[in-house]
Parts: C-alpha cells; sequence; structure tokens
C-alpha cells in the first residue's frame, strides 16, 4: 500500500508539478515550498528542553519550568510560531489547505528527533462539533504521517474531548487554563501504556497539552511528552 501511494504521488507531481504555497515559484524536494521559503521557517533550536519555549540559550529548564514544572516529561517543538509558518499553519488549520500540512509535517520529519519517542501518539481531539464544522482535525492530520515514519501507534479514539469550548486564541492565559479544565476524558476501558506522546499544531501556552497530560496521568500514564509543530514564544503557561 505505502509503495503503490508513493507511485502515484509520483505521477501526481509530474502531471503537476509543486508551486510554493508562498511565494509561487517551483516547489523543491518534494514541497509546495521554494528553497528559500522553506529556509525561512522559523526553527526552534534553542530553547527549554520540559517547555520548548524559544531561549537565547538552550536549557534544560526554563525560569517558568523551575518554578512551576508542566505535567508531562519533555517537548518537541522544531519551529517558533511566527512569519511564515503562521501564515501556512492558518491556511492549513483554518482554509482546509492539507498542502500546506503536508510540507509543514514533511519538514516536522526532517528535523532531529527526540532520543526517547514514545509507545502510541494521542492527537489533541477535537469536539465532535467543530470537527463537522472543520471536516478534519489538524492534529491527527499531522500525527499520521509522523506515527508512520517513526514507527510508533496512534490512536484518536482514546483521548476525548467531552465538550466544546471557547476558542484558545481567543483567552489569556488564565482563561485558557479555565477553559479546558474538564475538558478532555480518556476512553472506558482503554488500554494505555507507560509512555504516550500528546501532538497538537501549535503550542501557546501549553493549557491545552496540559490538561490531556493530567488526564492521561490520573488515567495511569507513566511518561506522557508533548509535541507540537510549532511553540509561540511567549513565556505564559
Amino acid at each position: 500500500m505505502d509503495a503503490l501511494r508513493s507511485r502515484l504521488a509520483a505521477v501526481g507531481r509530474w502531471l503537476l508539478p509543486p508551486r510554493c504555497l508562498l511565494c509561487g515559484d517551483a516547489g523543491h524536494d518534494g514541497l509546495d515550498l521554494c528553497r528559500d521559503c522553506a529556509a525561512e521557517l522559523p526553527r526552534n533550536r534553542s530553547c527549554c528542553a520540559r517547555c520548548a519555549l524559544p531561549l537565547a540559550l538552550p536549557a534544560a529548564l526554563c525560569g517558568r519550568c523551575q518554578r512551576h514544572p508542566p505535567p508531562w516529561q519533555a517537548a518537541w517543538s522544531p519551529f517558533r510560531y511566527g512569519w511564515p509558518l503562521d501564515r501556512l499553519e492558518s491556511r492549513f488549520k483554518f482554509s482546509r489547505e492539507l498542502a500546506a500540512g503536508r510540507s509543514l509535517v514533511t519538514l516536522w520529519q526532517r528535523e532531529a528527533r527526540p532520543v526517547e519517542l514514545p509507545a502510541l501518539i494521542v492527537p489533541v481531539p477535537l469536539h465532535r462539533g467543530r470537527l463537522r464544522q472543520r471536516g478534519y482535525n489538524q492534529a491527527l492530520e499531522l500525527a499520521r504521517p509522523l506515527a508512520r515514519a517513526f514507527g510508533v501507534s496512534l490512536r484518536h479514539d482514546l483521548l476525548l474531548r467531552t465538550h466544546s469550548t471557547a476558542a484558545q486564541s481567543e483567552l489569556d492565559a488564565p482563561s485558557r487554563r479555565r477553559n479546558v479544565r474538564g475538558a478532555f476524558a480518556v476512553a472506558p476501558r482503554a488500554a494505555l501504556p507507560s509512555h504516550v506522546t500528546v501532538l497538537d499544531d501549535v503550542m501557546t501556552t501549553g493549557a491545552t497539552l496540559a490538561e490531556c497530560a493530567r488526564v492521561l496521568k490520573r488515567a495511569g500514564v507513566a511518561r506522557v511528552d508533548v509535541w507540537a509543530l510549532a511553540r509561540a514564544p511567549s513565556s505564559r503557561r
């Protein structure tokens, strides 16, 4: 099946060569991005190992994590949320441009991966109402190719969003925490391994990922990590 998918993708690229989603030039290296625009995406290579907050120098713990450690063990977020990644992510998330998501997750796979991979990846779930409205869960679409590339299991039905919440982007940090409190649950009789990663598209304050991590740990998961495509340069959590 993977070989057939690769052949069909190659035929598609021959019939319709990729064009850069940002500037319109020819795509490069199998991406819908040219070489220059792909290189311009802001990498997050100097950050806190615990929460992936961008820092001037890499550190095991930023000041915030030293004072108030998050409920996860480690974070991996290879990009910073800024131009032009923010434009591509917004088009993927809200405008149904799946080509933008494919390019972003392909670049994500090419970044240095964590030393310790989990036994299971769980994407942050959408409430069924928002899923119907959007048509797909952007976290799940990012998680699928990463799980295949890393040889890690993926389950989208173990972590549930039990009620609809306001959009986190419209709220400040304290309101974000209140907004997602009690919004997630583990599916009944779910069999969870000892090491799970929760994956989302963007981490800003970390409130959503923190709530997911707490729910999984209460269900018996010994270690929870968090992965996000991009980390916002904010010290608030």
